[in-house]
C-alpha cells in the first residue's frame, strides 16, 4: 500500500494533478465523450485517461447536512506507459483527506478501499485497480464516502453510464 502510494507521490502526482487540472479547464486534451464519461489524451508524458465528476453530493459534519467548499470532484482511471502504468484508478475529493483514513468506494453493494495521500485516494494495489474497474464496468454507478482534515464526511454518487467504452477508448489510445 505504501510503497504504491510513494509511487504516485512527487512528481507523478503533481503532474497528474496539473494535466487533470489543465484538460478540466481548457478541454483541448478532450478526445472523446461516452454519456457521463470524457477521455483525455495528453503528450510529454504520454496519457490517456478517462474522467467524471459527480452526480450527487451530500456533505455532513456531526450527522447534519452542511454547505461546503470544495475543489473539484474527480474520478478517474488512466494510462500512462512510460511509467508502466495501466488502467489505475485515482480519485481527488477536492479536499484533503483525513490523515490515515481511506475512502469506501461501493459499486452495487460491492465495496472497496481506497488509501489516501493529500487530496488524492488510489486502490493498494494494480489488482485492486483491476477489480474496482470490473465492478464498476458492471455497475450503474459508484459511491465514494470519505472524511475530510476538518471532519466533514463527504458522499459523492458517480454515474457509470459510458464507463466501459471511456475506458477501453483510453487504453486502446496509449497502446498504440
Amino acid at each position: 500500500m505504501i510503497s504504491r502510494l510513494g509511487q504516485m507521490a512527487g512528481a507523478a502526482l503533481i503532474a497528474l494533478s496539473a494535466t487533470v487540472a489543465q484538460a478540466q479547464e481548457t478541454s483541448t486534451n478532450r478526445v472523446d465523450a461516452m454519456t457521463d464519461w470524457s477521455v483525455f489524451e495528453g503528450q510529454n508524458p504520454r496519457e490517456c485517461w478517462a474522467v467524471t465528476t459527480y452526480k450527487e453530493s451530500v456533505n455532513t459534519k456531526d450527522g447534519r447536512v452542511v454547505s461546503v467548499t470544495r475543489g473539484e470532484i474527480l474520478l478517474m482511471v488512466f494510462h500512462r506507459p512510460e511509467a508502466g502504468v495501466k488502467g489505475q484508478l485515482a480519485f481527488t475529493g477536492g479536499y484533503p483527506f483525513a490523515n490515515g483514513s481511506t475512502v469506501t468506494v461501493d459499486i452495487s453493494g460491492n465495496k472497496f478501499e481506497l488509501y489516501t495521500e493529500g487530496e488524492w485516494a488510489w486502490p493498494a494495489t494494480p489488482q485492486d485497480d483491476a477489480k474496482i474497474i470490473t465492478a464498476m464496468k458492471r455497475g450503474a454507478n459508484a459511491v465514494l464516502t470519505a472524511v475530510s482534515t476538518r471532519g466533514t464526511r463527504t458522499k459523492d454518487t458517480f454515474s457509470l453510464l459510458g464507463f466501459t467504452a471511456a475506458v477501453e477508448d483510453a487504453e486502446k489510445r496509449c497502446s498504440s
